[in-house]
């Protein structure tokens, strides 16, 4: 298993369409998997998609820690997952904006309309189908992964980019935020 590096926005890869993984067992894609998890785990993610290592192929991890995990049904914390060939349908037209960053584009963040619950249907390493209602942060999540497969990155779903700014000052700004809400 190895880390590859992630590659940045601006890398014409993350603007592209990945393929479909003709055999989700084949050992090529497990190896691909393995060094998925390593470049998220090195990163400190919780997601990641195969054209952020460059490499085009419809595959993508992702897990939800605890402390990223919501009380949504269909959230919660969720162990690492590795999902081949996924498909996400909206269950209903809700949305809601929240905050996303991404291994890609370093440091920055942005609020972003994502669709509340999803269906996901893929197959895994193994091979078996995989089908899951998923909300919170697992839809989320899901969403940006999947948008990576397509070409698209987050910077693409945002409607207002007053919502936009460097990791700590938004941080400090929404701190501040909540500090006045209480108040």
């Amino acid at each position: 298993m190895t880390s590859k590096s992630i590659v940045r926005v601006g890398d014409p890869v993350l603007r592209s369409v990945a393929a479909p993984v003709p055999d989700p067992t084949a050992p090529a894609v497990r190896q691909l998997i393995d060094d998925m998890v390593d470049s998220l785990e090195e990163a400190g993610g919780i997601g990641l998609a195969a054209p952020q290592i460059g490499v085009l192929q419809r595959v993508l991890i992702f897990w939800v820690p605890d402390a990223r995990a919501t009380d949504e049904p269909d959230d919660g914390p969720c162990p690492l997952t590795a999902l081949i060939n996924p498909v996400l349908e909206p269950l209903d037209d809700r949305m809601a904006r929240g905050w996303e960053g991404c291994l890609s584009i370093p440091g920055l963040r942005g609020e972003v309309p994502r669709h509340l619950r999803m269906r996901v249907s893929a197959t895994t390493p193994e091979g078996e189908p995989f089908e899951a209602i998923v909300a919170g942060t697992r839809a989320r999540v899901l969403q940006h992964e999947v948008d990576h497969l397509d070409g698209i990155l987050y910077l693409d779903r945002m409607t207002d980019f007053t919502r936009f700014g460097f990791t700590e000052e938004v941080l400090e700004a929404e701190a501040e935020r909540r500090s006045r809400e209480l108040t």
